[in-house]
This record gives structure tokens, sequence and C-alpha cells, in this order.
């Protein structure tokens, strides 16, 4: 496997993976395929092999010592197809006591659970695909980190409109579309998903699975991206398509727990502001696809189509960002949730770092929202004054460009063609 380090687009991931190594005998850098794990891997490494090509899984069969032997660190690529490798690369870090030996990359967990975890000797790094600060369509002016340490944001223009928003929804985050011309760059998210139907969702265990009720679960999803929306929900959406699919809520879990093993859906878990809150707090997740253009692709939907269904839009813009704020989010040790509660009071992104400081985040696609959604925002801040720490900030993200700015209420409006890690 080689790379020419001259043509790599740096990644957000590109620090932590560094730091790690200096740190932890090996780091696991798992992902859904083609969001650039490899490059990643191999632009931090010193000598790497490819389990999946050539004859490499016999060989890593058979003499899996002679596999992991290289100039470190060494990058074991999709180690998953002989999951025996685990082990051995734990043992060399037992018996070297070295750092920084192995980056095993992946896009699917393996089924075998008798592995021993790892804890100690490898660190687990998730990557996403790209969020438009590293594909370069934002130019990060308004950084999420600066943010958190309470500092002004100065006015920045933005060359975002509703248009493009609705593009790089559909083109995603895939280091491959960056390469392709346009309309190639939109065929990239179909072909994806066309792997996963036909054979991704049943070789990551082997459980063979109807390709039909596998598509028509993905659409079911697409249409409720960014919401709250149970199994139950997904099961009458899927038995109402006029083919009457039958399938059952523990079919349904199976395949959910399968897509989640190859890194296409992701969970936006309810934020909990305070142990001791008596506010009663809705817990349900908000699915997201790992990448809007994925959730597109299910739904057949192109620029054109999305342009026309601003529901949908709305919906797909909230996980983009979704998408973008993890990814800044996870480089200062912060996560990302959503809140609503008993009253209905619902925000869109809670930005929670390992510290315990918090900000709130609206999606908007449009000024003539912002108002409500300030609105919003100040009510939660006002709500939570005796149970936490005032927010860091509080800011709408938004699809209509113009200028990233603060408001006389002291929210911040900035297009996400201007945020950064």
């Amino acid at each position: 496997m080689k790379q020419n380090k001259t043509e790599y687009r740096p990644r957000i991931v590109d620090k932590e993976l560094k730091n790690y190594l200096k740190v932890f005998g090996g780091v696991l850098l798992t992902g859904p395929k083609m969001c650039g794990k490899t490059w990643t891997g191999l632009h931090n490494a010193n000598s790497a092999i490819g389990i999946d090509e050539d004859d490499n899984i016999q060989r890593a069969q058979l003499t899996p010592e002679i596999v992991l032997e290289g100039k470190y660190p060494r990058l074991i690529d999709e180690w998953q197809e002989v999951p025996q490798l685990w082990d051995r690369a734990r043992r060399v870090v037992d018996r070297t006591h070295q750092r920084g030996l192995f980056i095993f990359t992946g896009s699917a967990v393996p089924a075998d659970k008798t592995r021993h975890t790892g804890t100690g000797r490898f660190v687990h790094l998730e990557m996403r695909p790209m969020s438009l600060f590293e594909s370069g369509d934002s130019s990060g002016a308004v950084s999420l980190e600066v943010l958190f340490r309470g500092k002004a944001i100065k006015p920045f223009p933005s060359s975002l409109d509703f248009k493009k928003a609705i593009w790089l929804i559909c083109r995603g985050g895939w280091p491959a579309s960056l390469w392709a011309a346009k309309n190639a760059a939109l065929m990239i998210p179909g072909g994806y998903l066309k792997m996963i139907i036909e054979s991704d969702i049943s070789r990551v265990d082997g459980i063979g699975r109807d390709p039909a009720k596998v598509e028509l679960l993905l659409r079911s999803l697409a249409r409720n991206s960014s919401t709250m929306a149970g199994t139950t929900v997904l099961l009458t959406d899927i038995q109402e398509h006029k083919d009457n699919a039958k399938i059952s809520i523990d079919t349904i879990d199976s395949y959910l727990n399968a897509l989640a093993r190859i890194f296409i859906i992701d969970e936006q878990p309810a934020w909990m502001p305070s142990l001791r809150s008596k506010t009663r707090i809705r817990t349900t997740p908000k699915r997201h696809f790992v990448d809007p253009s994925l959730a597109a692709a299910a739904l057949d939907a192109g620029p054109d189509l999305l342009i026309q269904d601003l529901k949908t839009a709305g919906f797909l813009f909230e996980s983009l960002c979704y998408r973008d704020l993890c990814i800044y989010a996870e480089s200062i040790n912060g996560k990302v949730y959503h809140y609503r509660d008993e009253t209905n009071l619902e925000v869109d992104a809670i930005v929670q770092l390992g510290s315990g400081q918090w900000a709130a985040v609206e999606v908007k696609l449009g000024s003539f929202e912002f108002d409500n959604a300030a609105a919003n925002l100040l009510k939660l801040k006002k709500k939570m004054q005796a149970q936490v720490q005032e927010p860091s900030f509080l800011l709408i993200l938004t699809a209509s460009g113009g200028t990233a700015y603060t408001r006389d209420d002291g929210v911040h409006v900035v297009p996400l063609d201007c945020l950064g890690p």
C-alpha cells in the first residue's frame, strides 16, 4: 500500500491520532467505508498492509506474526477480515511495552465477541465522512473551540445559499467526490447504498438479509432523519408500503444493529442536564445517517427534487449540521446531544464538553426563522439556570448565507460554511 503524502488532504482526527500513538500501543480507527480511514492511516504510518488485498487474508491466517511485522507505526487495514490479528497485536504490545506500534482500520465491527478488549493497549478513534471544513467548503472563520472560550465572533461573509446547501447535502463528505465531476459526485452515495443493500449488511455478521426489506428500511430511516421516530414508526412506515412488506420489530432491530456495525446510522442521544433535575426529559435518541447524502440517495432525491421539498430539506440540513458539529466537538473532547422535555421545548443540538461546558444550537434554513430560534434558545437558557452552569454560547446554524454575526440578544448566527473546529 502506497500513498503520496503530498496529495493527502488533512483530517481533523490527524492530531488526535498522533497524540494517541504517543500514549497507547495502538489505535483502532473505525468508520464507514470510503470516509478516508485508509488514507489517514497511511498518512500517519511508516508501513502498511491491506488485509483485503491479494492473498493477505490467507497470509494473515497462516502467519499473523509476519503480517504484523514492519516499521512502526504499522497500518493493518481492514483487519476485521481476520479478527485474530487483534489479539496477536495486543500480545506484541504487552511483550514490547512500546507505544505507537499499530493503526488498525476497519469499516465494520467483527461479530467475534471473544477477543480481549485491548483496554490500556489500544484506544478507539472513530472517523466520519469529511466535514465542510475538511472538504474545503467552509472557511472555518468561526471556531467551535474559540466559541467555548467565550470569544466574540467577528463578522465574516459566507458564500452559502439554500441551493448550494442542498448540493452539499446530496454530494456528501466522501473524499472520492472531491476529485469527481459534479454529476459523478452525486452518483457516489447511491452506489454506496447499493453495496449496503446487496452485500455489506449481510457480510458484517454472515446473516442473509432480504435486500428489498433493507431498501425499505433505509428509505424509512431517510424519511425520519433527524427525528425521534422509534422502531414502531419504522415498522408502520414499511408495512404501509405499496408492496405490503411483512417484517417484525425483531427483524428491524436486527437490521438496525447491522447498520450500526457498519457505521451507517448514528444516534444522537438526549441531553440530561442534571441528575437532580425536576424537568422530565424525553430520552429517545434522534437517528441520522452517518452522512446526509445517504438519506438523500435512499429517497432518490437529487438537488432539484429536494429544493421543492423544504420540510425534507430542513431535516437533511440538520443532519449535515449534526455531522459537522460531531466532528468539530469530538476534536475538543465534546459530544453532541439533542434536547426535548415534557413541555415540548426542543433544541436541535446541545454540544457538551468533558469539562461540563455546554452550548445550545438551533438549525435553520433561512433568516425568517431566526427570531423564533433565538427565543427558543433563550428559553432553554433561562430554564437551565437553576440546574447547570450557564451555556457558553447560543448559536443558530443556517444555510441562508449572508454574514456570521451576533444578534443584539447575544445569540450568534453562523452560516455552516463559516463554522470550523
